[in-house]
């Protein structure tokens, strides 16, 4: 009789094994329709858009799309597009305001470990960040020559800003005393030419890409303080290197040569 029981609840343990592979197929096809419907409701352009926008701030040639069309969200209306391509803005301006802040605290860090503080500012303004040398730094009294001092700095902090893919823009600023010399005739000139000389510096001795930069000349006419001591006309005898964000840049004339420098 024992045998006969121990049997025959063997047979029926095996004749209900079934069950457990019906009901572990049935368990994965649940999970299945629900990992569907999950990435069915999935913003696809949203995460294409950050995305993109990341491989584009990191240098992996990704390209942000510039006038999304209705096929980034099939059916969708203009007013969902329009969303789309303002989140995409949003996320780039955040990006970038991210890559500037970590540049600007590794160029405090250089200037502050070297010293450099009293004669070498670096501030987040609203059009970028301005590096600002005082007139010691980089050249001597009434020079645009650049010095062998102003070749060891820029040495060290160029590494910091090659691979920024923004504009940069170097401005020349003097203080108010005139000038006039068979070289320059104003401080104009001077300024012009000192903006000038730091801008071929990155280029020619640096590796700068030269389409993304620029030189301008403000002589006497936007100091940083009033003119009215040595102290403060020396705080305004300076040349800034101004990395712009990519917003003003849009003032910038057209690039044919790299039309994507921006992106």
């Amino acid at each position: 009789m024992v045998n006969r029981r121990s049997h025959k609840k063997k047979e029926e343990s095996s004749s209900e094994r079934w069950l457990v592979t019906y009901v572990d197929m049935i368990t994965l096809l649940l999970i299945f329709f629900i990992v569907m419907y999950t990435l069915s409701k999935v913003d696809v352009a949203k995460f294409e858009t950050l995305a993109e926008s990341l491989s584009a701030v990191f240098g992996a040639g990704g390209m942000v799309l510039d006038s999304p069309g209705p096929e980034v969200i099939p059916g969708s209306p203009p007013e969902k597009i329009h969303d789309v391509v303002e989140q995409d803005e949003q996320i780039k301006e955040q990006l970038e305001l991210m890559q500037l802040s970590n540049l600007q605290k590794k160029l405090e860090e250089y200037i502050e470990k070297n010293g450099l503080a009293s004669r070498v500012s670096v501030d987040m303004e609203e059009r970028g960040i301005v590096l600002s040398f005082q007139e010691a730094v980089l050249f001597d009294l009434g020079s645009a020559q650049l010095t062998p001092y102003a070749y060891q700095i820029l040495t060290k902090l160029t590494p910091l800003m090659i691979n920024i893919p923004n504009y940069i823009r170097i401005e020349g600023h003097t203080d108010d005393l005139p000038i006039s010399t068979s070289r320059y005739p104003s401080n104009w000139e001077l300024s012009a030419a000192r903006s000038t000389n730091v801008l071929q510096a990155m280029i020619n001795d640096f590796g700068f890409a030269p389409w993304k930069m620029s030189a301008t000349a403000y002589g006497q006419y936007r100091p940083r303080v009033t003119n009215s001591s040595s102290e403060n006309r020396q705080l305004n005898r300076r040349v800034d290197l101004v990395i712009l964000r990519n917003k003003f840049a849009e003032v910038e004339p057209n690039n044919i040569l790299n039309s994507t420098v921006t992106n």
